[in-house]
C-alpha cells in the first residue's frame, strides 16, 4: 500500500466552516448534509464568539503567509452580515504581517442582496453559487421550505454580485433531470456568461453517517456520456472559452501539474471541517463520531492535526483497489473519492470509485484533444518566457514545463 506523505505542519491548512451547522432555507431533495427541510432552527446556530476567536488566533499563528477559509452550510448567509463582519475583524486582528487572507463562501444565492454583495467585494470573497441549470431543471430539486422553486431568487442574487463585480462561480449538481441535457446546460451557461463552472455528480448519502453505503441518483454510464458530450461543446476546436473545473484538472496533468480537485488528487488534502460547536473533522463527507478529531474548545489546533484519527483518514485514499494501480488513467483520478468506494460493501473502501466507468469514458474520449491543447498552451508559455529575456535551460537540463524531461527533448523545439 502506498502512502500519502503529509508534512507534520502543512504550510497552508484549509479550514471549512459549517457556518450555521445544518440550517438552510432550502429543502433540496439530494442534500448530503442539511436536514432542516427549508425550515432553519431558530435562533440560527453560529459558533460562540470566544470559540471563534480562540480558533482564528491559533490558526493565524501558524498560517505561514496564507490563511484560507471556506464558509459552507447549510446556508452560511443565515449567520447574518454582522457575524461575518466580526469574522473578518478577527482575521485582520490576528493575522501576522504580510498574510494573505482568502475567504470562499458556498451559498444557494437566495439571500444575497446589495449589502451582502458590497461586503463580498470589499473583502475579496470568492462566492460559489449552487445552480442546477435553467429554471425548469433547477426548480425540480432546489425548492424552498414551502415547496416553491428558488431559481428566480438565485438569479437575483447573481445579479447583485455582477453589479458590483464580485468574483463568483457556478456549482451544478448533476442529477437525473440534467444528466441527459448537456447541450441545454452549456447553452444556459454561455447565455448567462457565467465565469466558471463546477460539476458534482448527485450522491445520495448523509455526511453524518459515513458508514452508510454510497447510493447515487445517476448511473456511471449516464455521467460518462454527460462528460463526453459536455467536453465536445467545451473544446471549441482547441480554444475553450468557458472554464469547467473537471476539464481543467485533466489539462493540469498534461501540463505536468497536480490536479487541484481533491477527488482527482493523489492524496486527500489535510484540511479541517469545523462544526458550530467546535467539533473538528477531516472532510465534510465524514462528519460523524468515527472521524471526529476532537473539539477546538478542548484541544489546541496542533493536537487535532496530529490525531491518529487523521492519520487513518489520510490512508483511505491511497489504499485503492488493485485494478487502479494498473489503470492507464491513474494519473488523472488517483482512485477517485473514498466516499464513493463503498457502494458494493459498506465496510470496504477499496472498491473502485462508483464513477470509475464515467471517468474512463471521459478520459478516453478527451485524451487526444487534451494533448493537442496542452502542447499549444506549453508552446505559448515558452514564447512568453522567451520574451522575458531570462536564460533558457541548457539542452541537457530539465525543461521549464515540469515534465521531468531534458529541455532538448521537450519544449526547446517549440
Amino acid at each position: 500500500m502506498s502512502a500519502c506523505v503529509q508534512p507534520s505542519k502543512p504550510q497552508n491548512l484549509h479550514v471549512m466552516w459549517k457556518t450555521v451547522s445544518e440550517d438552510c432555507n432550502l429543502a433540496c431533495d439530494y442534500c448530503y448534509y442539511s436536514t432542516a427541510g427549508g425550515h432553519p432552527h431558530q435562533p440560527i446556530r453560529v459558533m460562540d464568539t470566544a470559540l471563534l476567536e480562540r480558533f482564528i488566533s491559533q490558526y493565524m499563528g501558524r498560517s505561514s503567509g496564507l490563511a484560507t477559509f471556506s464558509w459552507q452550510g447549510g446556508e452560511p448567509l443565515l449567520a447574518g452580515l454582522t457575524y461575518f463582519e466580526q469574522v473578518v475583524s478577527m482575521q485582520a486582528r490576528y493575522a501576522p504581517p504580510h498574510t494573505t487572507i482568502s475567504n470562499a463562501l458556498q451559498t444557494n444565492g437566495t439571500l444575497i442582496n446589495d449589502n451582502w454583495a458590497r461586503f463580498f467585494k470589499h473583502y475579496y470573497f470568492l462566492i460559489g453559487i449552487s445552480l442546477d441549470g435553467p429554471q425548469t431543471i433547477h426548480d425540480a430539486h432546489r425548492i424552498t421550505g414551502s415547496g416553491k422553486g428558488s431559481f428566480d431568487l438565485v438569479m437575483r442574487g447573481i445579479r447583485h454580485l455582477q453589479n458590483v463585480g464580485v468574483e463568483y462561480n457556478i456549482l451544478t449538481v448533476i442529477h437525473e433531470d440534467n444528466v441527459t441535457k448537456p447541450d441545454e446546460l452549456m447553452a444556459f451557461y454561455q447565455e448567462q456568461k457565467f465565469p466558471y463552472i463546477q460539476f458534482i455528480p448527485c450522491m445520495d448519502f448523509v455526511s453524518q453517517n459515513s458508514g452508510m453505503p454510497g447510493r447515487f441518483r445517476i448511473t456511471p454510464e449516464q455521467y460518462g456520456q454527460f462528460l463526453c458530450r459536455t467536453f465536445d461543446l467545451w473544446y471549441n476546436d482547441g480554444y475553450p472559452e468557458l472554464p469547467i473545473r473537471i476539464f481543467e484538472n485533466m489539462l493540469l496533468v498534461f501540463m505536468h501539474r497536480q490536479p487541484e480537485l481533491c477527488v482527482h488528487s493523489s492524496c486527500c488534502p489535510k484540511m479541517m471541517v469545523l462544526e458550530t460547536n467546535g467539533d473538528a473533522y477531516p472532510c465534510d463527507f465524514f462528519i460523524d463520531e468515527e472521524h471526529r478529531l476532537g473539539n477546538i474548545g478542548q484541544s489546541d489546533l496542533e493536537s487535532l492535526l496530529t490525531s491518529p484519527v487523521y492519520d487513518d483518514f489520510l490512508q483511505m485514499k491511497p489504499n485503492m483497489n488493485e485494478a487502479c494501480h494498473h489503470c492507464e488513467y491513474l494519473s488523472f483520478c488517483h482512485g477517485g473519492c473514498p466516499r464513493n468506494r463503498n457502494w458494493l460493501d459498506v465496510n470496504d473502501r477499496t472498491e473502485v470509485d462508483y464513477f470509475c466507468q464515467s471517468y474512463k469514458m471521459f478520459y478516453s474520449h478527451a485524451y487526444d484533444r487534451m494533448i493537442v491543447l496542452a502542447e499549444r498552451l506549453k508552446a505559448e508559455q515558452m514564447q512568453e518566457y522567451r520574451k522575458t529575456g531570462n536564460p533558457l535551460p541548457g539542452r541537457n537540463e530539465l525543461c521549464l514545463c515540469g515534465s521531468g524531461r531534458k529541455f532538448k527533448n521537450c519544449c526547446q523545439p517549440l
